[in-house]
């Protein structure tokens, strides 16, 4: 099976000084011109306490990450996009043939000979249906007298309505830090699909590497407080928040 792969490929100059700065304009008399003077360290750790504990999240909307994504589900790309605040820019099963194309493997299923040796197979004849609508279909096009990249591209553009939710894609994706935040605190969670819990965690190491005032209380709710899952809770938050302290995810 394919790895995940997660990069961090450009984030805002000085993430943590630009909020700060945007702090410094809202709560201090300050010049556009003179706002990001004056901010060391130590007086920047000191703005980002004061908006945490003031509740105040617009200033995160000031910096910006940008990730490359590979080797993920066309499932977790339906999960993601849900995430309204991000910019997403995914390769397109209409222009990309799926030539043999590779997939995602659920570890439930990968630990299950029998399942696994179903799952396997099912892919096998996806795979096989799919070359074989797309060469038909391309045929009938090239036929009626289409170019033969076009004839390819519609080919390819009905054909992909037999690939499986397990078929990777890649994608960039940019947030800000407020809707970061958000979404670490949903998709860090045991409740979440193992799959993009697993990307949100990587994506959190990621940003805390960068901006660690910032996100040094990033993750599922009950990292901050009480579990937000109600009567579906995992039942292990004192578990969920040593992990997170103890590995910086």
């Amino acid at each position: 099976m394919p790895e995940l792969k997660v990069t961090l490929l450009t984030y805002t100059p000085e993430p943590q000084k630009i909020m700060a700065a945007a702090a410094k304009l809202c709560y201090a008399r300050a010049d556009i011109d003179t706002v990001m003077e004056g901010l060391t360290p130590e007086k920047t750790e000191g703005f980002i306490d004061m908006l945490s504990g003031l509740g105040h999240e617009s200033p995160m909307e000031h910096m910006n990450f940008t990730f490359g994504i590979e080797n993920v589900s066309r499932s977790l790309l339906a999960q993601i996009t849900r995430h309204r605040h991000a910019s997403f820019s995914v390769q397109s099963q209409r222009y990309v043939k799926e030539m043999d194309f590779e997939f995602i493997t659920p570890p439930q299923i990968e630990e299950n000979a029998a399942a696994k040796q179903l799952y396997l197979r099912t892919m096998k004849d996806i795979a096989s249906s799919y070359n074989s609508l797309a060469d038909n279909l391309k045929k009938a096009n090239i036929e009626s007298g289409m170019e033969e990249r076009a004839a390819e591209k519609k080919a390819i553009e009905d054909a992909r309505y037999v690939l499986p939710n397990a078929c990777t894609t890649k994608m960039i994706v940019t947030m800000n830090a407020r809707s970061l935040m958000n979404f670490f605190k949903l998709r860090c969670c045991n409740r979440a699909q193992w799959e993009i819990r697993e990307l949100a965690c990587r994506m959190l190491k990621l940003v805390k590497d960068v901006a660690p005032n910032v996100f040094c209380n990033a993750g599922p709710a009950c990292v901050r407080g009480g579990c937000s899952e109600g009567s579906m809770s995992c039942g292990k938050a004192n578990d969920v928040r040593r992990k997170f302290k103890k590995s910086g995810n």
